[in-house]
């Protein structure tokens, strides 16, 4: 269980780093004439790694159930991700086509990572108990804010500097060298933490699904069929469907906030790089005690109820942030609207345990549904900020909060615990 929380702590380096305060906000204000036109460049990079992953996602759950290979489709996405972030530090602005590199590199970079989370998520059911599902998975979220937490700490002392402050390692400014070196950190940081998992995972085969013979061939076809099977059965599990279609949605907007908060508060409120990344580092600190201290509430209420008041919460704390008129009244609204970013990712994943025990290949659904419309908030945040600027771009999060929160009413969590315990 430590090496699986583990993986947390290393992979999270990159969506607190690259996804979201160092490299998006470096990105923006520096591949871009100016810092809208950055982010809407941006929110381009997120909208197509997310549809790619919504659309191989199923299919990856299938093959996990199937092939009993979950550990080394983990390590090839786990290498996959590493290796395009550490080629994304030497692509300089101004280069010939360095947006479009920098782009695909990033959204090669994404997928792995998100592909990654697939396979490593399916773990989660046979590392736990129904009683302690909740903790575990919390547990696990708030060691990965921890992780991001640190990365952010040594990114910001030893390569970019504090204040007056000059870095522990006197790298080159010219073309921000030092702020792209951040994702040599972020890959050594992803590798060298996620080995324990790698390693010492097992996968557990479920003979009913497959034994792992016939080579790859068979087993994609194999997943195709029994994808097509579980598409034809989806309504004997109703609860999972509206559970991911609430997730589908109030995603969404958790996925904007991710991408485009350091985006926002350097756009809006003037932040620099530095500024920035102790931003981060604050709200990631609320995110890790949020998502350890709901752990254990989840595990006593439920995972339905968890991520309910987790939507209230972010709901209106977003509210805030977008009318904010001060910069303090932006970081204590994004302090408490992290405070409910770690529970909602966490007791969404430890609900999607409950409902699908020994079916691997809802985690791919689990995934689809966090990604298959994914691109609909940074694209919606693109055309509202091209037009009418970042304060009332970032402002759709609020739909995606509510109508989510709104859908997951309809969720009985008993009934889709009992309906898993029949079809496992």
């Amino acid at each position: 269980m430590a090496s699986w929380c583990l993986y947390d702590w290393a992979n999270s380096a990159f969506t607190t780093l690259v996804v979201t305060f160092v490299y998006a906000t470096y990105f923006s204000q520096t591949f871009a004439e100016d810092a809208d036109r950055g982010t809407v460049l941006w929110s381009r990079g997120i909208t197509i790694s997310s549809l790619i992953i919504a659309l191989v996602s199923p299919l990856l759950g299938a093959m996990a159930d199937r092939s009993g290979l979950r550990r080394r489709f983990l390590v090839a996405a786990t290498l996959v991700s590493v290796g395009a972030t550490t080629w994304l530090a030497f692509i300089v602005p101004g280069s010939g086509n360095a947006v479009l590199s920098a782009l695909s590199l990033f959204i090669v970079a994404n997928v792995g990572f998100e592909v990654g989370m697939v396979f490593y998520n399916s773990f989660l059911p046979q590392l736990s108990t129904p009683r302690t599902i909740g903790r575990i998975s919390g547990y696990a979220w708030g060691l990965g804010y921890a992780g991001g937490l640190a990365c952010l700490v040594v990114a910001l002392l030893g390569l970019i500097g504090l204040g007056d402050s000059a870095p522990w390692l006197p790298l080159s400014t010219e073309d921000g060298f030092n702020v792209r070196a951040s994702n040599l950190l972020v890959a050594s940081w992803f590798l060298v933490f996620s080995l324990p998992a790698l390693i010492r995972l097992r996968d557990e085969v479920i003979p009913r699904l497959g034994d792992g013979t016939g080579g790859m061939a068979a087993t994609i076809r194999g997943a195709f069929l029994d994808l097509g099977r579980t598409l034809t059965r989806i309504r004997e599990f109703k609860d999972i469907v509206r559970f991911l279609i609430a997730r589908l949605i109030y995603n969404d907007g958790l996925i904007t906030v991710f991408a485009f908060g350091g985006v926002y508060a350097a756009g809006t409120f003037g932040m620099d790089t530095a500024e920035v990344i102790v931003f981060g580092i604050a709200l990631n600190v609320a995110a890790g005690l949020g998502a350890f201290l709901f752990g254990l509430v989840d595990d006593r209420v439920g995972g339905r109820a968890t991520v309910l008041w987790s939507l209230v919460g972010l709901f209106v704390c977003s509210l805030v942030a977008v009318a904010a008129p001060t910069k303090a009244w932006f970081w204590g609204a994004a302090l408490v609207l992290g405070l409910f970013m770690g529970p909602n990712q966490s007791a969404s994943r430890s609900l999607m345990g409950r409902f699908a025990p020994k079916r691997y290949e809802f985690f791919g659904f689990f995934a689809f549904s966090g990604k298959a419309t994914a691109f609909l908030g940074p694209m919606l945040l693109g055309l509202i900020t091209a037009g009418y600027g970042q304060r009332t771009g970032i402002g759709v999060v609020l739909v995606f909060f509510l109508v989510g929160g709104l859908l997951l009413l309809r969720v009985d969590e008993a009934r889709g615990i009992e309906r898993a315990a029949h079809s496992a």
